[in-house]
């Protein structure tokens, strides 16, 4: 399974550099105008009009194989099984399973009773604060 998701987030990676090369190769709609006054370069790679179409056709199909990709690792992403109770720290949260501990963490974790040494102090002006608990 990492495999597939390895090749299709290199696929969509590929995909997306190369259209946004090929974007900023295409001339607007308003340098046409420009080339007809003689400003343009007349003889191009691709002919007089060849190039608009073959360049609009690549980027077009490389924009439908970047959404299939994205699609793919979308589907693919939540139908994957989470270990741990949920798939985000607020849902492991709401249900009470414990955040992943740090690599280089001792061990020791904090009392989930206790209260700060010293809290800070409540602002002189402005309105009260209600406690959420």
């Amino acid at each position: 399974m990492n495999v597939i998701l390895n090749l299709l987030v290199a696929v969509q990676m590929l995909s997306a550099l190369a259209m946004i090369g090929l974007i900023l190769v295409q001339h607007g709609k308003g340098a046409d105008m420009g080339a007809a006054f003689g400003s343009g370069s007349a003889g191009s790679l691709f002919g007089a009009s060849g190039s608009a179409n073959f360049l609009s056709r690549t980027t077009a199909v490389l924009a439908a194989v970047f959404f299939v990709c994205t699609l793919a690792l979308a589907y693919f992403s939540h139908s994957r099984p989470n270990s741990g109770g949920g798939g985000s720290l607020l849902e492991r949260a709401a249900v009470g399973v414990p955040a992943p501990a740090a690599s280089g963490a001792s061990g020791a974790q904090i009392p989930a009773g206790s209260a700060p040494a010293s809290a800070p102090a409540a602002p002189a002006s402005g309105p009260a604060q209600i406690p959420t608990k």
